[in-house]
């Protein structure tokens, strides 16, 4: 049995390193592209339109931006509820930039500039909004708040039930993973030049509960492993030898979770719905973060923490 077992602890510094890695070049896509902000949270005003018919996007864009002094950008999706049957339908969404509202006569001429470069493509106004920046603001800082408040839930459960392994040690570890999957869901926004939406929120909080899922299932059998071999036994192979005990079982659902978000994620790519592709994406990238993370994060944190009070003294 011990020549299966895998010593994760003893390959640490390879995981640390591919992390922070992840992280430098996450950073340096950062300050080169930017994070863009979606009009939900940073306010503005945008215009959707459905037609029929395939129009070349760079063509399109070239008449939506002739048709106003304003900068805009747009965002073309296929419209799958469309009740036209003879030929494909498809929205467009354009975002302009700055926090004003539109004007009845900037939509008027980009509606008659649309409606005489493409007379046969049947442009209808589907939806006008403007967002103040204010309220952008303040619905980013209620997610971002929501997103915290989840953190310190999760942390304070895996303390308390954890507590006869270390279960602050547990915990912040835990948290310590997490923060790992969120700043890898981010960078993966920054690095497509996908823009920060309710979706990121949305993907955060379902990744969040999920690596603490892998996280809690590891804990579980270290506590189980380390009452049967007791507390002589050293802490990091009590982990090597737990991890090793159910990685099969989370490498395999991991991949029957990754099955199911990647046909959502082809489906979304053929038919062209960026605002469910700009969905599963990150939510693929962060199941495999949160597995990773889980065995190869925030266990090997746990048995240096572990590690560090016994040789103080402190355990």
């Amino acid at each position: 049995m011990n020549n299966r077992l895998i010593r994760f602890t003893n390959l640490s510094k390879i995981f640390f390193g591919i992390s922070l890695a992840i992280m430098l070049i996450g950073l340096i896509c950062n300050i080169i592209f930017g994070t863009q902000l979606d009009i939900q949270f940073s306010g503005g005003s945008y215009l959707s339109y459905s037609y029929v018919g395939n129009i070349d996007k760079n063509a399109l864009d070239d008449v939506i931006q002739e048709s106003t002094k304003a900068k805009v950008t747009t965002t073309v999706s296929s419209n799958i509820l469309s009740n036209t049957d003879t030929q494909d339908a498809y929205t467009v969404k354009v975002q302009f930039a700055g926090t004003k509202a539109i004007t009845p006569d900037e939509q008027s001429n980009l509606t008659k500039a649309l409606v005489k470069a493409y007379p046969d493509a049947k442009f209808k106004v589907e939806e006008s909004k403007a967002i103040e920046s204010t309220m952008g603001f303040k619905f980013l800082m209620k997610c971002l708040a929501a997103v915290a408040i989840a953190c310190v839930l999760m942390v304070f459960y895996v303390t308390i039930r954890f507590r006869r392994i270390g279960g602050l040690s547990a915990g912040v570890m835990a948290l310590v993973a997490l923060f790992h999957d969120v700043f890898v869901i981010y960078f993966m926004y920054v690095i497509f030049q996908m823009p920060i939406d309710s979706n990121f929120i949305a993907v955060v909080l379902m990744i969040l509960g999920y690596s603490l899922n892998d996280t809690i299932v590891i804990y579980d059998r270290v506590r189980e492993e380390r009452r049967k071999m007791g507390s002589k036994e050293e802490i990091g192979y009590v982990f090597d030898y737990s991890a090793t005990k159910v990685i099969k079982r989370t490498i395999c659902t991991s991949i029957t979770t990754l099955v199911a978000i990647g046909t959502v994620l082809v489906v979304s790519i053929v038919f062209n719905i960026s605002s469910v592709t700009s969905f599963a994406l990150p939510m693929m990238i962060g199941i495999i973060s949160g597995c990773y993370s889980s065995i190869c994060i925030a266990g090997p944190l746990w048995v240096i923490w572990q590690r560090y009070k016994k040789k103080t003294g402190k355990a």
